[in-house]
């Protein structure tokens, strides 16, 4: 479910379906600049009642499996 949350935002966000993968990197595989990622941020803080960091989620959201593990962690 995570993950299907962090690509329907990441699709808004202009990035083709068939490239977001578990494996891919914000940065490397969709490009995102700094202003996308925040957006996503913005999004993620709403759907699930969260106050992230962005310096923490630059250093630790590469991937988004980071992400959507950090998600899962947080819903339990």
């Amino acid at each position: 479910m995570n993950f299907d949350f962090v690509k329907k935002i990441l699709i808004e966000l202009g990035v083709d379906e068939d490239v977001i993968t578990l494996d891919s990197s914000f940065a490397d595989d969709f490009l995102l600049d700094e202003l996308d990622f925040v957006e996503l941020l913005m999004a993620i803080e709403e759907e699930f009642n969260l106050d992230l960091e962005e310096n923490y989620a630059e250093e630790h959201f590469i991937l988004v499996k980071d992400l959507v593990n950090y998600l899962d962690s947080q819903a339990r």
